[in-house]
C-alpha cells in the first residue's frame, strides 16, 4: 500500500494526504491507495505548492505504518530531529 506526505508550508509539519482531499498531521489517518491508483493523486498533490512541500509517495502497511524501505525515514521525520531531545515533537512527549 502507498500513502502521499510532505511538509506544510506554514509551519514545517510532516502531513499526510488524508481520503478528503486534506492534510492531517496523523499518520493514522492517510489514505491508502494501491500501486496502479496512485500516481494521479500524488500529480494532484504536487500541484498544491502553496501548501505543501515536496509530496511523495510511502509505502505503508495496512494500518498506515511506514513499510518497507521508507520505515527508518519516515519514522525520523515524523517525530522531529535526531540531535537534541528537548527540541522537535519528541520533546513534546515527554515534557
Amino acid at each position: 500500500m502507498k500513502a502521499i506526505t510532505g511538509n506544510r508550508l506554514s509551519d514545517g509539519a510532516v502531513v499526510y494526504l488524508r481520503d478528503d482531499d486534506q492534510w492531517t498531521t496523523q499518520r493514522s489517518e492517510a489514505a491508502r491507495f494501491d500501486d496502479d491508483d496512485i500516481a494521479p493523486v500524488l500529480s494532484a498533490a504536487q500541484l498544491r505548492v502553496r501548501e505543501i512541500a515536496d509530496a511523495y509517495i510511502i509505502d505503508v502497511s495496512a494500518d498506515g505504518a511506514p513499510a518497507g524501505r521508507t520505515i527508518i525515514r519516515e519514522t525520523i521525520r515524523g517525530a522531529g530531529p535526531t540531535v537534541r531531545g528537548d527540541l522537535g515533537l519528541q520533546a513534546e512527549c515527554c515534557a
